[in-house]
């Protein structure tokens, strides 16, 4: 009997020992999330419109059926696709009044026609909503240059592009933000439409764009916007 019942005990010990093993040894400890590496492109590209009360009724679907018009061009196309590190990132905002900013479409990465001809139609159903509010260029700028800080992509040139027809009459003053854009090497430049201000070539020249290659372009009016455009983002993309 006594043999019996050891024979027993030493059964039960040896298949214990394992169970109390795993439960003395130690949890494995948790693994960081992945961190996805930033994307390699040529550019990165802010494209603000202006929705402010002060421009034209309608200037803000305007704007934005222009840049659908300028995506689809085979020369802008062709710009994006001859980048060495596989195209551009794009993001398209409106502003108005201060701290108006208001993304219209998250970054995305254009490398091909097709990626411009997707990207046009996502412009033209963006939701856009109505003018409204004063025009802060100068808070407009300041708001953009942290939308670069989680684009996902990395790039050697990094640019904010102004659309409007009007001139800052709230918010910070725009050459405070233009310097501070130039400080982190970000360039602002503008395409300025001439159909109410014929002085605002100078304006923008002299208290907006900044940064290398910095400059403005100028449409008289909405029939030469679309060309105008097309020209400053070859520029710009190129």
């Amino acid at each position: 009997m006594r043999r019996r019942h050891f024979a027993g005990w030493l059964a039960g010990a040896l298949l214990a020992r394992p169970l109390l093993a795993e439960a003395q040894s130690p949890a494995p400890e948790p693994q960081p999330p992945a961190v996805a590496m930033p994307r390699p492109v040529d550019l990165e590209l802010v494209l603000l419109v202006d929705a402010s009360a002060s421009i034209t009724t309608g200037a803000l679907d305007f704007q934005l059926r222009g840049h659908a018009a300028a995506f689809r061009d085979d020369k802008v196309r062709a710009a994006i696709a001859a980048g060495a590190r596989g195209g551009i990132a794009v993001t398209v905002a409106r502003f108005d009044g201060p701290r108006s900013l208001k993304v219209l479409l998250p970054w995305r990465r254009l490398a091909s026609a097709a990626d411009a001809d997707a990207f046009a139609e996502a412009v033209l159903a963006a939701p856009a909503g109505q003018e409204t509010g004063s025009t802060a260029i100068g808070s407009a700028v300041l708001d953009a240059l942290d939308l670069f800080k989680g684009s996902g992509f990395d790039s050697p040139r990094q640019t904010i592009d102004i659309v409007s027809n009007g001139f800052s009459n709230a918010g910070i003053d725009p050459a405070l933000a233009r310097d501070t854009a130039e400080a982190a090497h970000v360039t602002v430049n503008a395409l300025v439409i001439l159909d109410e201000y014929d002085w605002l070539e100078g304006y923008y020249r002299q208290q907006v764009i900044g940064g290398i290659g910095a400059f403005v372009r100028t449409a008289e009016g909405r029939d030469s916007f679309i060309q105008a455009l097309i020209a400053k983002l070859i520029d710009e993309i190129a």
